[in-house]
C-alpha cells in the first residue's frame, strides 16, 4: 500500500486550520499544521512534505517570505507551494505566482474545491516524464533527475517550471498559445488562468536567458503565444 502524501499547512486561524485538517485527512492525506512560519523549513527538511499550503498573513514573517525561503532551499525547492489567503487582488495573485507558488486559493473557500485543487497540483508534479538528457546551446535538461543547468551552472526550478521548460524544449520552433500550454503542462486547467503562463515564462527567462529582457530561447510571438528557439538541433541522450 503506497504511503499517504503529507501536506504541511501554515495557518494561524484555528477554525480554518481545523477545517482544512479535517477535509484533507478525510481525503487521505497526512497533515501537519503550523500556526506561524517559525520552524517550518527545519521541520520540512526532517520530514519532507509533498506540498506546502501557506496562509500569507501569519505570525513570524509572512507566507510570501516563507515561499521565497522554500524556493531558495535546494532540499525543498521542488515541493509545490499553494497559497490560501484572504488577499484576493490580481496583483497579490501574480506576486504569489512570481515567488514560486503553484496555485493561489482565496478565502472564503469551498473545502471540496480546496481538496480538488491540491490534488490537481500533486497530479501535475507526479506525472512521469520521458527519461532523456537534452542539450540546446548552454542549456542542459535532465528529465530523469528533473534538473536544469545553464553553462554547467545548476539552475533551481519548481516542478511546474521544469515541466513547462521541458515541454517547450521538446517542441522547438513551434508556437503555442497560452491555452495550449495550459492543456499540455497543467492539464487540470479549471483553476488556472492563461496569465499564469506569462508568469512562469517570465520566471524561466530569469533563470535560463543571458538577457531576460531580450530572450534568446523563450520567445514571445505577439498575438499568438510562445516559442522555444533552439540555436542548434536538440541533442537527446
Amino acid at each position: 500500500m503506497p504511503a499517504r502524501q503529507h501536506i504541511l499547512v501554515i495557518e494561524d486561524e484555528e477554525d480554518i486550520s481545523r477545517l482544512v485538517r479535517y477535509h484533507l485527512e478525510a481525503a487521505g492525506y497526512v497533515v501537519s499544521v503550523f500556526a506561524s512560519t517559525h520552524g517550518v523549513t527545519n521541520s520540512a527538511e526532517r520530514n519532507r512534505p509533498d506540498l506546502f499550503l501557506v496562509d500569507i498573513m501569519v505570525p513570524g514573517g509572512d507566507g510570501l517570505e516563507l515561499c521565497r525561503r522554500i524556493r531558495q532551499n535546494t532540499r525543498l525547492c521542488a515541493i509545490p507551494v499553494v497559497f490560501l489567503t484572504a488577499r484576493t487582488g490580481e496583483e497579490d495573485r501574480i506576486l504569489g505566482l512570481e515567488l514560486g507558488a503553484d496555485d493561489y486559493i482565496t478565502k472564503p473557500f469551498s473545502p471540496r474545491e480546496l481538496v480538488a485543487r491540491l490534488k490537481a497540483v500533486l497530479r501535475r508534479v507526479e506525472r512521469p516524464l520521458a527519461l532523456a538528457i537534452t542539450r540546446i546551446g548552454q542549456i542542459e535538461i535532465n528529465t530523469g533527475a528533473m534538473t536544469v543547468s545553464v553553462g554547467k551552472r545548476p539552475v533551481t526550478t519548481t516542478a511546474t517550471e521544469f515541466r513547462l521548460l521541458d515541454y517547450l524544449v521538446h517542441h522547438p520552433g513551434r508556437v503555442f498559445t497560452r491555452d495550449q500550454l495550459l492543456d499540455a503542462v497543467w492539464r487540470d486547467t479549471q483553476f488556472v488562468t492563461p496569465r499564469s503562463v506569462d508568469v512562469y515564462v517570465r520566471r524561466l527567462r530569469e533563470k535560463i536567458e543571458p538577457d531576460p529582457e531580450n530572450p534568446r530561447y523563450l520567445r514571445t510571438i505577439r498575438g499568438a503565444g510562445y516559442r522555444f528557439d533552439a540555436t542548434e538541433n536538440p541533442l537527446l541522450t
